[in-house]
């Protein structure tokens, strides 16, 4: 677990797999929408693919890469039980600004 979130750490990875998560895309659609160098693309997507986080196919004259899900579910799992922790916090809070702010009541119009 430690090896997943120091790849996904760095914040140009973090980009590249939030448009991944979108469709899938070539290096020179995540070059022109993150702004970065090819060679920077490249190197982001050779760790996360050998990390498990990408795979890619060959189209015609360019690689598209999308994302494999299993890495992220593994996160996802993992931050679960703090997920419920902070779920019931915020819903103790919810209640709380509903009773010192309770919402002004609408009167009925009457037709």
């Amino acid at each position: 677990m430690d090896s997943t979130f120091a790849i996904i750490a760095e914040p140009s990875r973090r980009a590249i797999l939030s448009l991944l998560a979108s469709s899938e895309r070539s290096v020179g659609d995540i070059e022109e929408q993150l702004n970065l160098s090819q060679p920077s693309v490249s190197k982001h997507l050779r760790v996360l693919r050998e990390a498990g986080f990408v795979e890619s196919r060959v189209d015609a004259q360019r690689r598209l890469y999308r994302i494999k899900p299993e890495p992220l579910m593994e996160i996802d799992a993992w931050l679960a039980p703090f997920r419920r922790f902070w779920s019931v916090h915020l819903d103790a809070l919810e209640r709380h600004l509903d009773q010192t702010h309770p919402e002004p009541r609408r009167k009925d119009k009457k037709r």
